[in-house]
């Protein structure tokens, strides 16, 4: 037998409910606020995410998938989704049409690191774009979106962390201080960050070496490196969610782990066991369509992932809407009744109910033990003498009642029981 890869797991149709209730709440949450859903391809060409990702970052250091392909091009597997749509924002001219432009995205995504509960090789996320926006205004709607999204799944004890990362010139001092206060102790610190020291300091704040943390935790703060500009738009985006009643904490060690930040940075903490701490994360990007060959764009978006939400909403005891079940099962005791249950389970889905008929050749009680093991709200039995009338046995499966009712009214005795 041929076994699933390492760091991917099978979602079978018993939970895809509750992926579907998750994306379908996303979608809903997200076009309220004017996003329209996006999609790009599953792999792309690795430059886009060496150039957009940073190459400084673990993620392309490290955990991408690529690989050559036939033409002998580097192709890479999406590690995450913000690179590809601004790549699909310049290629199809996007920033001529309306602006801001907001988009939202599901997809699939890879890094190879090891696996643990909330986070696999292959991994699944929700993401938000909007471009185009320079003001507070669109930081503080970005993280009004993501904070609408985890009260309407339900989600309670989630924490806003927020901080500023500034602009390059904020962080060009802001990195000469981080060097000269960890060059000292660099010595006690993991190979990474050794390394980090030199090309990307801030990235050391991200570390999660217990051995480096006691060295990080009184590293300078950025905030103390704010020019007037970053400052001001961090109030303005403060007092903006302050206004709006979206709660927060101010974290200076927030520097998320992708190298096109600048400005407004912002992580959802779940408090829930197993929800492996960040659930939703994002920020500000103005450089990034840049460095990817656009004009200047500012630009704001957050991910989550799937898999997190999930933990967290079941860590919490959320409810999830029961799964569609099937509204008839259409049992014929004989090849003549098996054909007219056929036939008749095809205009019960025509009308738009969920309806099954047996494929298996049983019995009647066997029928009636898959119907149950199914769901099935009704069962219809047809016989040779309801064929001879033109009726079904319609039994409810709850209270155990039957009626007759004719073929051409079974549609509408089971739509009515349904409503």
């Amino acid at each position: 037998m041929i076994n699933i890869p390492k760091g991917t797991k099978d979602m079978l149709p018993a939970e895809a409910h509750l992926w579907q209730y998750v994306e379908d709440v996303a979608k809903i949450t997200a076009e309220g606020y004017g996003f329209r859903e996006i999609r790009t391809p599953v792999f792309e060409r690795t430059e886009l995410f060496a150039r957009g990702v940073g190459d400084t970052t673990d993620i392309v250091n490290k955990e991408m998938y690529t690989f050559l392909d036939k033409g002998n091009r580097s192709i890479t597997l999406r590690p995450e989704g913000t690179a590809g749509v601004a790549r699909a924002f310049l290629e199809n001219g996007l920033q001529s049409g309306a602006l801001p432009f907001k988009a939202y995205y599901l997809i699939s995504a890879y890094r190879y690191e090891r696996p643990q509960a909330g986070r696999l090789r292959e991994f699944h996320q929700f993401g938000a774009e909007l471009y185009g926006a320079a003001d507070p205004s669109a930081d503080a709607e970005a993280i009004s979106l993501a904070s609408s999204l985890l009260q309407n799944l339900g989600l309670e004890h989630v924490e806003l962390r927020i901080n500023s990362i500034g602009c390059p010139a904020c962080r060009a001092r802001y990195q000469t201080a981080l060097r000269e206060f960890f060059l000292p102790h660099i010595d006690k610190m993991c190979e990474d960050c050794k390394v980090r020291v030199q090309k990307n300091p801030m990235r050391m704040l991200d570390c999660k070496e217990e051995g480096c943390k006691q060295f990080t935790l009184h590293a300078p703060k950025i905030v103390d490196y704010l020019c007037d500009d970053c400052r001001n738009h961090y109030e303005r985006t403060k007092a903006l969610l302050t206004a709006a009643k979206v709660k927060f904490t101010e974290d200076p060690f927030i520097v998320r782990g992708l190298d096109y930040y600048t400005r407004t940075v912002f992580e959802f903490v779940s408090d829930a066991a197993g929800a492996q701490g960040t659930v939703l994360g994002g920020g500000r990007y103005d450089g990034l369509l840049e460095q990817l060959g656009g004009s200047h764009t500012p630009a704001v978006g957050f991910a989550a992932g799937i898999e997190r939400l999930l933990l967290a909403m079941q860590a919490e005891g959320v409810e999830f809407p029961a799964p569609t079940g099937t509204d008839c099962y259409l049992a014929g005791m004989d090849d003549v009744s098996r054909e007219k249950a056929f036939l008749l389970a095809e205009e019960l889905r025509r009308a738009g109910l969920c309806c099954e008929t047996d494929l298996m050749g049983r019995s009647l009680k066997a029928q009636f033990k898959y119907a149950d093991k199914i769901g099935a709200r009704f069962v219809a039995v047809i016989g040779e003498n309801e064929l001879q009338e033109g009726v079904v046995q319609l039994k409810n499966m709850r209270t155990s009642s039957s009626v007759r009712v004719k073929f051409e009214e079974l549609a509408q005795a089971v739509l009515g029981e349904e409503e």
